[in-house]
């Protein structure tokens, strides 16, 4: 799912559904919601549909498609939405360096407000250098 997550992010939200996903960049909307949080929907309805095609299936692995990808919505959810942009205030003091390094990664990523130049387009993977870059502050 991270390589998906990659290339949706860099070719389809950084491309043609910019549009959507500039509030997220430039917080032009008022209000607790943006139009990026429509990507909830465009992703949960596919995941939705192999949930429900995998289970008329008996279970095949049609199902465990839309479950990991359901899985992976909510790791986003949680870790993003939540840990990262501090929708909910939770986990604002850790000390842990592979979430400081989520959070830098995407720090890095929001430098850039237009969709050309920008960097960081994963979201579980952390790029190398700011994982050292956290590692070295631990006692």
């Amino acid at each position: 799912m991270e390589g998906a997550t990659w290339l949706i992010h860099k070719y389809v939200m950084h491309g043609f559904l910019w549009g959507l996903h500039r509030d997220h960049h430039d917080h032009s909307s008022e209000g607790p919601l943006e139009r990026n949080d429509l990507f909830f929907v465009i992703f949960a309805t596919p995941a939705i549909a192999l949930l429900y095609n995998g289970t008329v299936r008996h279970f095949d692995y049609v199902f465990f498609i839309g479950l990991g990808v359901s899985l992976y919505g909510m790791a986003y959810f949680f870790v993003h939405d939540i840990f990262i942009h501090q929708r909910a205030k939770l986990l604002t003091n850790t000390r842990n360096p592979y979430l400081l390094a989520i959070r830098r990664a995407h720090k890095q990523h929001h430098k850039h407000f237009g969709k050309e130049g920008g960097e960081c387009f994963g979201f579980l993977w952390v790029p190398v250098k700011y994982f050292r870059q956290f590692m070295k502050q631990q006692p």
